[in-house]
């Protein structure tokens, strides 16, 4: 046997290894190729409901948001109409209101001071001006008389 023949009986040894190898390699690839087609049919199979029900589920939720929609619009409007209400008592009664509360209260204070005698047997006055009011007053004259 000489050189030559010995190379080409080692090159056919290694191509038959890379043949062998190859053929292993494309029959796992087969197989692969076979479970993710698998796979893929029993997803689509499973998808197509599951696509179904969510495209229902969102119509639903999309009635649901309507009606949530119109009674959120209801609700304002009654909001607006009871600001609008409030605001229109508050006119009509408040002045008035606080008016006739000033002068109850104004009345009580009288009655109370009415009743009070001073130690020297008198009645006690009403004063009309409140006791802050008579401060400044005071200090006030005091001032444009030079004495402060």
């Amino acid at each position: 046997m000489s050189g030559g023949e010995v190379a080409g009986l080692l090159v056919a040894v290694f191509w038959a290894i890379l043949v062998s190898f190859l053929a292993v390699v494309l029959a796992r690839l087969a197989q692969v190729l076979r479970a993710a087609t698998t796979l893929v049919h029993h997803v689509t199979e499973r998808a197509v409901p599951l696509l179904g029900e969510a495209s229902a589920t969102v119509r639903s939720a999309q009635e649901q948001l309507d009606r949530v929609d119109s009674i959120t619009t209801d609700v304002q409007d009654a909001a607006a109409n009871a600001s609008a209400l409030s605001s229109t008592v508050a006119t009509a009664f408040g002045g008035p209101l606080v008016k006739v509360a000033a002068f109850g209260f104004g009345v009580r204070q009288a009655l109370a001071r009415r009743g009070r005698d001073t130690p020297d047997g008198r009645a006690a006055a009403i004063r009309a001006v409140p006791p802050a009011r008579r401060a400044r007053t005071g200090r006030r004259q005091r001032r444009l008389r030079g004495k402060d």
